[in-house]
């Protein structure tokens, strides 16, 4: 138990370096989703499931464009909805969540985007990440650290957590992170991810992170 104890302390003041140097780096990160409406943001993270946020941005730009309110979502013709997707990957699913999604935002919620994790991941197409992401941009609600692949390759990389699934990384985060940090941690972190250190780079002792492992 001990030497459990040891390793988790070592990982808290590791992460206290790279959350002070983070800070630095991205001293206000805001989400790379464009949208006006609380549910078009919604609805751009549930797009951006193995889609990267540039392209969900390239598809939104017309989508939001073309269906302006939440009732024109409701009014959608499947097919059509569904090809006006097309070019972010898993669309066809993704057209079939949004769409639900848009009739229970009405139908329960009188058009709002729900404000907790138990009514969020109840939701067509969004599980835990997408509802952590929601909290904190809609409404600065910290209930969790968001995991996407950024986040677990980089606490990987930074010997943050040694847990593979997104569900024991958030767990084993949120053990060693403040609670006060966890929206911004993710956010700067996977801003982090995109300008310094892409997947493929290979320049490790150059990242600004490099020092604090």
């Amino acid at each position: 138990m001990k030497s459990v104890s040891m390793a988790r302390d070592a990982r808290r003041s590791r992460a206290a370096r790279i959350i002070t140097i983070l800070k630095d780096l991205f001293p206000t990160p805001q989400s790379a989703l464009h949208w006006s409406q609380p549910y078009e943001y919604l609805f751009a993270v549930i797009m951006s499931a193995q889609t990267t946020d540039k392209q969900v941005n390239k598809v939104n730009a017309g989508l939001f464009l073309k269906y302006k309110t939440l009732d024109d979502f409701l009014r959608a013709d499947p097919g059509i909805f569904a090809a006006d997707m097309s070019a972010i990957n898993l669309y066809k699913n993704k057209a079939k969540y949004i769409l639900a999604t848009a009739r229970i935002l009405r139908d329960v919620y009188g058009g709002k985007v729900p404000d907790t994790m138990d009514e969020l991941i109840k939701l067509p197409g969004a599980g835990r990440k997408t509802a952590n992401v929601v909290l904190g941009t809609l409404y600065g609600k910290a209930v969790g650290v968001t995991v996407d692949t950024h986040v677990i390759r980089l606490t990987k990389l930074y010997k943050l957590t040694t847990e593979t699934s997104p569900e024991k990384i958030e767990k084993e985060l949120m053990e060693i992170i403040p609670q006060s940090e966890w929206i911004g941690f993710s956010n700067r972190l996977i801003w982090y991810g995109r300008e310094h250190c892409p997947a493929r780079c290979k320049k490790c002792p150059a990242c600004p992170l490099w020092k604090a492992v």
